[in-house]
């Protein structure tokens, strides 16, 4: 069916079900009326037409997915530890497709550009007066060359960019913190409410999505990103941090490919 914070959402009335979601419930609610069934999936189908994340095949190959990406657009804060990689909220296009590029799996051409495009709506999710966006990124996945030079340098500049933005908070975690650095892998919380209480944590591996909600779980990665963000430099130090890396790229990694 999915997560506990997905079907209770789904009974507030908070996020649209999808027609399987719908007659799970109704199997749940012990009801057997077919007529009901009938009338309530096909509610369900027609709402989930105004849903851009429904006509991607990503979100429908894998049922944890969807019900991030449904929780990712309902989400009023969104915080997430990115050790390896720049966070997916940050990507630019090109660097997408290189990542999918570096990838073992081997991705057609139509199936990158699925990717990116849902990547490009996702990134709306954060743009001015969006979802309260924080995130805290180890320095070697900002400074480590990249396969093209020129990917690398729009991403930071769009980094830079995004980083500004009034609901956006982006630190540096210095290479020099490995302990704070090795505290947890990448993980991303979400919250629904005014505060930032977290209610889902969510991890995504190359093969499956991971949704945690036991309140111990998501109370230990509040607290590991409290001690993450500690440990990281300053929003405006990370800001100069993230300027420099982009002076330093030697001249022969400036030159386009």
């Amino acid at each position: 069916m999915g997560s506990k914070a997905k079907i209770s959402r789904i009974e507030a009335g908070q996020v649209s079900a999808r027609p399987g979601d719908v007659r799970l419930l109704l199997e749940l609610y012990g009801v057997e009326d077919r007529e009901v069934y009938q009338r309530l999936e096909q509610l369900a189908r027609d709402s989930n037409k105004r849903g851009w994340w429904l006509n991607f095949s990503w979100v429908t190959r894998e049922a944890e997915f969807a019900d991030f990406i449904t929780l990712e657009i309902d989400a009023t804060f969104i915080r997430t530890w990115q050790p390896l990689f720049i966070p997916g909220l940050l990507q630019t296009d090109d660097y997408l497709r290189t990542l999918m590029s570096s990838d073992l799996t081997v991705h057609s051409a139509e199936s990158v550009d699925e990717a990116v495009a849902m990547r490009r709506m996702r990134r709306s999710l954060i743009e001015e007066d969006g979802a309260r966006f924080a995130a805290i990124i180890w320095e070697p996945a900002l400074t480590a060359p990249m396969p093209s030079p020129k990917v690398h340098r729009e991403q930071l500049l769009h980094l830079l960019n995004v980083a500004q933005r009034q609901n956006v908070r982006v630190q540096v975690l210095p290479s020099s913190e490995w302990r704070a650095a090795h505290l947890s892998s990448h993980f991303v919380m979400l919250s629904f409410g005014p505060e930032p209480a977290p209610e889902v944590v969510a991890y995504d591996t190359t093969t499956s999505t991971v949704l945690l909600e036991d309140l111990e779980e998501m109370a230990g990665h509040a607290r590991i990103f409290e001690a993450l963000s500690a440990a990281a430099l300053t929003p405006d130090q990370s800001l100069a941090f993230i300027r420099q890396v982009l002076r330093d790229i030697p001249e022969s990694e400036k030159e386009e490919e």
